[in-house]
C-alpha cells in the first residue's frame, strides 16, 4: 500500500494537534471511501503517518506536543529530534538525519532517513524500513529547492530495484501527484507544504 506521510511545519501553527489529528482522522475515512489515490484531486487532505520535523525545538516542547495528540495516534508519529520521546511514548518511528545520523540505543520502532542521491538511497534503505528521496520536484515551501532528478533518472532507478516500496518521494509533492507517484514505482511520498495550506 502506498503510504501518504505529512511532515509538519518547523515552526509553531495554531491548532496545531488538532489539525495533526485531522489529518491521520481523515486517511481512515478516505481509505473506507475508496478515496485514496482515486482521483488526481482528493477530496480532503490526509495522512497515514505524520513526521513530527521541529529542529528548533527543544525536548519539552516537542513533548508538549505530543501529548496535546490522543495516544491513540501514536502508533502513526515519527520523530526528527529528540528520539528519545519515541521510546517514551512508543511512537512508531524515528527519522534519522544529520541532526541525528543514528538510531538511539534501545530503539526498536521503524527507521526512516532523508536520501538525497540515488547512492544514499542505495546505502541507508538496507538499514531502515524506508528512506525519502529527494527534491524529486520543484520544492513548495522551500525557495530554490529544484527537483534533482530527470525522468529518466526516476525511471531507471526503478528498472534497476532501487526505488521501491521501501523509497518515498519528497520535495514538491502535492496531493494530486500523489497517483503518480505510485504508479512510477515509490511505496509512498512526504508532504509538507500542500497538507498545512
Amino acid at each position: 500500500m502506498f503510504t501518504t506521510v505529512v511532515i509538519t511545519m518547523p515552526d509553531k501553527i495554531e491548532r496545531e494537534a488538532q489539525r495533526i489529528v485531522e489529518l491521520l482522522a481523515s486517511a481512515h475515512s478516505a481509505n473506507r471511501e475508496g478515496l485514496h489515490l482515486s482521483t488526481t484531486k482528493p477530496k480532503r487532505k490526509y495522512a497515514d503517518l505524520i513526521h513530527i520535523r521541529k529542529p528548533n525545538w527543544t525536548y519539552s516542547q516537542i513533548e508538549a506536543l505530543i501529548r496535546e495528540i490522543p495516544e491513540d495516534y501514536y502508533s502513526r508519529i515519527v520523530l526528527h529530534d529528540h528520539h528519545e520521546l519515541a521510546i517514551r511514548y512508543h511512537l512508531y518511528g524515528i527519522h534519522l538525519n544529520r541532526r541525528n545520523p543514528e538510531p538511539i540505543e534501545g530503539w526498536q520502532g521503524s527507521i526512516s532517513k532523508s536520501c538525497h542521491s540515488i547512492e544514499e538511497v542505495i546505502t541507508w534503505k538496507k538499514r531502515c524500513n524506508y528512506v525519502s528521496l529527494s527534491p524529486i520536484y520543484n520544492s513548495i515551501s522551500k525557495i530554490g529547492y529544484q527537483a534533482a532528478f530527470t525522468k529518466s533518472q526516476i525511471e531507471q532507478a526503478v528498472k534497476d530495484g532501487i526505488i521501491t516500496s521501501k523509497v518515498y518521494a519528497l520535495g514538491g509533492v502535492t496531493y494530486d501527484k500523489l497517483q503518480e507517484l505510485e504508479h512510477t514505482g515509490f511505496g509512498g511520498a512526504l508532504l509538507l507544504g500542500d497538507a498545512w495550506r
